[in-house]
């Protein structure tokens, strides 16, 4: 199994309060996110941001995408997200 992918899913427009309307990234947890090397934080991360889609609601698009990306990428999707599938 490869890393965990970033969940960036290439749409990179920050509308909403300084987040992005495709991942609910900001620019800086974008930045942050390509500094972590260890696995466990990666997940964390995608794990903290599955939480924050959901107190920012209207981010259901983005579990289809990050499923479809990981499966490309021949990596298992953190438990939060095959939850929120």
């Amino acid at each position: 199994m490869s890393k965990t992918p970033s969940p960036c899913i290439d749409v990179c427009k920050f509308k909403r309060q300084g987040h992005c309307i495709g991942c609910s990234m900001t620019k800086a947890q974008k930045s942050m996110f390509k500094k972590l090397k260890k696995e466990s934080h990666r997940q964390a991360f995608v794990e903290m941001l599955v939480a924050q889609q959901k107190t920012l609601g209207r981010y259901k698009h983005w579990v289809p995408q990050y499923l479809r990306k990981c499966l490309k990428r021949k990596a298992k999707p953190v438990a939060a997200v095959r939850d929120a599938a």
